[in-house]
């Protein structure tokens, strides 16, 4: 069996561990955003506190398998592996500092609404742009690095590439960061 083949398929799972629990959470949100009560948002919101735990297993495995095959293959000073070590950094931060933060407030606040119609306060929380820009950006920047561990580019193609899958994330996060015109209406009868 060959150790670096193994490795590289570990890495490919936290992968997908990672693109898979961010693809449930980006379902989450939209149900969030979608509605109208705390009755239809509590479900929702609970898987979305049990999925974040998916998070940092996948980083920690995609430092681990990548640390493993740089060792192996490559060198620490390669510039596309530094901005991968950077890129899980950043991940890691806006996860825990930037989404988690939000995404507590909004738990606290379904907490707080109980079982009936969303309060303003809910509704906003619900299209935060901080933790649509996360749910969004993150994926696109893993994209970016992604790029980068395809083609091996130089520091600086690396992490142009990077910024601009966490931009383009983060471009059609804002699509969906705002109160929809309908819930805003409903909201406004009640």
């Amino acid at each position: 069996m060959d150790t670096y083949r193994t490795v590289l398929f570990l890495h490919f799972v936290s992968l997908f561990v990672g693109f898979g629990a961010a693809a449930l959470i980006g379902t989450c949100l939209f149900q969030l955003r979608a509605a109208a009560t705390g009755a239809e948002a509590g479900p929702w919101g609970a898987l979305a506190g049990k999925i974040e735990l998916a998070f940092p297993v996948a980083i920690l495995g995609l430092f681990v398998t990548g640390a493993y095959m740089t060792s192996d293959v490559w060198t620490w000073g390669t510039g596309w592996i530094d901005v991968a070590i950077v890129a899980l950094v950043v991940l890691g931060v806006n996860g825990a500092l930037v989404a988690g933060r939000r995404a507590h407030q909004l738990k606290a606040a379904l907490i707080a609404n109980g079982p009936g119609p969303l309060s303003d306060t809910a509704r906003k929380l619900t299209c935060d742009p901080a933790l649509w820009i996360v749910t969004f950006g993150n994926p696109g920047l893993v994209l970016g690095i992604v790029w980068d561990m395809t083609q091996k580019p130089g520091t600086l193609e690396a992490v142009i590439a990077a910024v601009i899958g966490f931009a383009l994330g983060a471009a059609v996060a804002l699509q969906f960061a705002r109160v929809p015109a309908a819930a805003a209406a409903a909201a406004v009868e009640l």
